[in-house]
């Protein structure tokens, strides 16, 4: 209101109005006066407040329901000593519960000398709609929706009292506006009546035009300039677009896989191939890429990384680095981009040479850098680094991410030690930047992941970013400040990304501890005495600052990197380094062999977990890169059961006692259901779903493993032990229904092997609709069971399903025992 006074919009021509239930009388009354506030203000606000209605609850005026709110506050005061009602009446909110309850009384006792029942809602609700009664609060009624037919109050600020009044009242049961007797309403500005629809000069001041027009000869000379200006601007990019959509249809980025030679050239056989330790992000090479091995490392923590395929274009060793897409569209943002990336050209950026997008040899082509990335050459013991050598990395970034804001790709997005590469002459470059269009496959796939690996890869990333939902791909450049100053940690101690000394925590950890940003913010160690210099930890603290605004930007980093960085011009730092990268290069195979043992090892383990999330034909099928069909199966069975009164024992037991719970049980089920030819599909919550019958089809016995593993897994139930209720009796309640479904898998990011179908959803009713310790079966089910002539079923009769109408259902109570069976015989009272 003081910035609609400030804007004039309380000069009459406007009315504001306040919808305010829930205050009191005392606070609305002079809801423009602030104690604390400054006197200018608070008469800003008073002439404001001319222009302000406020609509409310109406209070009633009856005695009765002062009668009832002196009863309130009695009983307030001998409840809760140390509480004082500030108010004459207590709050109409408090009167309007008691109503409630006493209309629901009353509807309740109208159903129940019908023969109604307690439990009929319905019934109740309807007698509720019908009944009008006095209440203290006035006429209590409900409308057709269901709603309170409530009286409401216009109040209205009293320019005498500079309080506002009651002026009106709404009766919602008579639904009638009555003005207050002697009260009037003020309109501001000193109307007499409601100001119009329209202000007078209109809402953007059209209607009253200037008292003297703009001279002719003035417009017709501001036109002809405009037109001439625009016609001159129109010409200027015409031109520019013209050339640049020549450039671009050029695509001389574009290389054909035939025009990439892999293995040396015949003048060059002395030049073997090593690989780049470029750390890649998730994904794999096509699987005909021919030419060159690629050496895999598995770190001690499972963090992947490829070292990348190389190969020679026009002469020159390129790095190759596959684009996981099946279908690469050409279009113009991905022309100007790829045209951004081939004006690229300083000392430490690594140079974009062309891409291949014929499938299934899509790859990004670029310089190729043999020294690896810089967090191989810190994490390398042999190697021993010098200040002189760790002050020319971090200017080596920093001249590099400049040049990179100063360019139309202006930032990274994802900077990181492992796309810092090193190339032949020791010079630390930028790569994996901009692309998005061509990246956006790895960039997905890297998101998707709630793996390790995910939250490794984020601990460079800025705390701002990893609160976005929807972070954008480039990033900022304030985030690549951050991330900077992760890597210039890293450089300091060499111990790793994010090291902190004394504490071991895991990514996972890491990153919500940074996303929190509760203070004192989450920063790995960074200790002076460990730093050359007090002014470098102090620069990277001030890289690594919570507010993105306190952070310096590349270019201030540059002369600050310089000042610290005093004998960064004097020697040769590669003849220094020589001797130390001989000795590295030398054990790069034996390192090589054995990282690719590690990944050979983990390769195992991951198939491992993937079998017993997948069938394993499925799984095979998707190891393998085939699309997995989805097959229909004429008969299947399917157990449902989940666990009664679990949400009563979740709001009574902790969360680890709830898991521990679930995970007790489920274990249990798990190695009972290995004796069964049976499928477990999921467990959602207390819910535990099997199947016979896929993915390998076993004609009808699929009724008989059901029923045996059903009976089975309600015996255990009978003996399992809640560890945190131990006196408890655990009760489950199963359905089984027989029929066919779809099966398939779901999602290539988080594939799912999942069954569709009625007989999904039936079977689910029958375990909805059974009873605790109770082995529900739907008569399809009983008709196959009766081939085998060895099941006890008892006839349950006729129950009502949602969706299904009136089925005929069965108890299964047991398997009579014979020689070549291995039946179950359960009687449960």
């Amino acid at each position: 209101m003081i910035k609609a006074h400030e804007l004039n919009f309380d000069n009459g021509e406007y009315v504001f109005f306040n919808i305010d239930l829930f205050s009191s009388k005392n606070a609305s009354e002079t809801p423009w006066y602030r104690a604390d506030d400054t006197e200018e203000r608070n008469i800003k606000a008073r002439r404001a407040y001319e222009s302000l209605m406020t609509v409310t609850l109406r209070t009633p005026t009856s005695a009765e329901y002062r009668h009832f709110s002196n009863e309130v506050k009695a009983r307030a005061s001998e409840m809760f000593p140390n509480f004082t009602y500030g108010e004459d009446e207590v709050n109409s909110f408090v009167g309007a519960f008691h109503d409630a309850v006493l209309l629901y009384a009353l509807a309740l006792n109208e159903t129940l000398a019908e023969n109604g029942s307690i439990s009929d809602g319905h019934a109740i609700t309807k007698k509720m709609w019908n009944r009008t009664f006095a209440g203290i609060t006035g006429d209590v009624s409900i409308d057709s929706n269901g709603d309170r037919n409530a009286d409401y109050s216009l109040l209205d600020l009293n320019p005498q009292t500079n309080k506002f009044e009651v002026v009106a009242n709404y009766f919602g049961n008579k639904r009638i506006y009555e003005p207050v007797p002697n009260k009037t309403i003020h309109w501001a500005g000193g109307r007499l009546t409601p100001p119009p629809d329209t202000p007078t000069c209109g809402f953007d001041g059209s209607k009253c035009p200037p008292e003297e027009p703009f001279p002719e000869y003035g417009i017709v000379i501001i036109v002809l300039g405009s037109i001439l200006l625009i016609v001159l601007i129109t010409v200027f990019f015409i031109y520019r677009h013209i050339k640049l959509e020549a450039e671009l249809a050029e695509m001389n980025w574009r290389v054909r896989w035939e025009d990439i030679l892999f293995g040396a050239p015949e003048k060059n056989k002395k030049l073997e191939r090593q690989g780049s330790r470029l750390s890649l992000r998730k994904g794999s090479l096509p699987s005909d890429c021919s030419g060159d091995t690629i050496a895999v490392h598995l770190n001690d923590a499972g963090n992947r990384q490829l070292f990348t395929r190389t190969g020679y274009y026009k002469g020159a060793i390129i790095a190759i680095k596959p684009i996981p897409r099946s279908n690469i569209t050409i279009n113009k943002p991905m022309l100007l981009e790829i045209k951004r990336m081939k004006d690229l050209q300083n000392d430490h950026i690594v140079r974009f040479i062309g891409a291949c997008i014929d499938f299934p040899n899509s790859c990004i082509l670029t310089e190729y850098c043999p020294k690896g990335s810089l967090q191989d050459v810190l994490e390398n013991e042999q190697i021993k680094l010098d200040w002189m050598f760790r002050y020319s990395i971090m200017q080596d970034i920093v001249r590099g991410m400049a040049y990179l804001q100063g360019t139309e790709i202006r930032s990274h997005g994802y900077l990181k030690s492992t796309n810092c590469v090193v190339d032949s002459r020791f010079v630390v470059k930028i790569t994996d930047f901009g692309l998005h269009h061509l990246r956006g496959a790895i960039r997905n796939n890297e998101e998707d992941e709630h793996s390790y690996s995910y939250f490794h890869n984020k601990l460079w990333t800025a705390p701002e970013l990893l609160r976005m939902a929807y972070r954008p791909p480039e990033g900022t450049i304030k985030a690549d400040v951050y991330s900077f100053a992760i890597i210039c940690q890293e450089i300091v101690y060499r111990n790793g990304v994010f090291y902190m000394q004394n504490l071991d925590l895991s990514p996972q950890e890491i990153y919500q501890k940074v996303k929190l940003g509760a203070k004192p913010y989450f920063r790995p160690t960074l200790e002076e005495y460990d730093c050359p210099c007090d002014e470098l930890a102090g620069v990277i603290r001030r890289c690594w600052a919570e507010d993105p605004a306190d952070r310096p930007d590349f270019q201030a980093l540059k002369s600050i990197i310089r000042k610290l960085n005093r004998d960064g011009d004097k020697g040769n730092i590669l003849d220094n380094l020589l001797s130390r990268m001989e000795q590295y290069a030398n054990n790069l195979e034996a390192l090589v062999e054995e990282r690719t043992a590690d990944y050979l090892q983990q390769k195992k383990k991951a198939e491992d977990l993937l079998y017993n999330m997948l069938p394993k034909k499925v799984a095979s099928q998707l190891i393998r890169g085939e699309s997995v069909t989805a097959e229909w199966y004429d008969s299947v069975s399917i157990y449902f059961s989940d666990i009664c009164g679990f949400t009563a024992m979740s709001a009574e037991s902790t969360p680890m006692e709830v898991v521990d719970l679930l995970n007790d049980l489920y274990t249990t089920f798990d190695s009972i259901i290995e004796n069964f030819d049976v499928y477990k599909v999921e467990t959602i919550g207390d819910a535990y779903m099997v199947v016979s019958g896929l993915p390998d089809r076993n004609g009808i016995l699929h009724a008989r493993e059901i029923a045996r593993m059903s009976l089975s897994l309600l015996k255990a139930t009978l003996t399992f032990r809640i560890r945190h209720r131990p006196k408890d009796r655990l009760k489950i309640r199963i359905g089984i229904h027989t029929g066919s479904v779809c099966a398939g898998v779901v999602g290539l990011k988080m594939p799912r092997y999942c069954l569709f179908g009625d007989t999904v959803n039936t079977a689910s009713r029958m375990e909805s609709n059974g009873l605790p310790l109770k082995i529900h079966v739907s008569p399809q089910c009983k008709d196959v069971l009766d081939t085998f002539g060895t099941f006890e079923l008892e006839l349950r009769g006729n129950v009502e399903m949602k969706g299904k109408g009136s089925v005929k259902t069965y108890w299964l109570h047991g398997e009579k025992t014979s020689s070549d069976s291995p039946g179950v015989s359960l009687n449960i009272l």
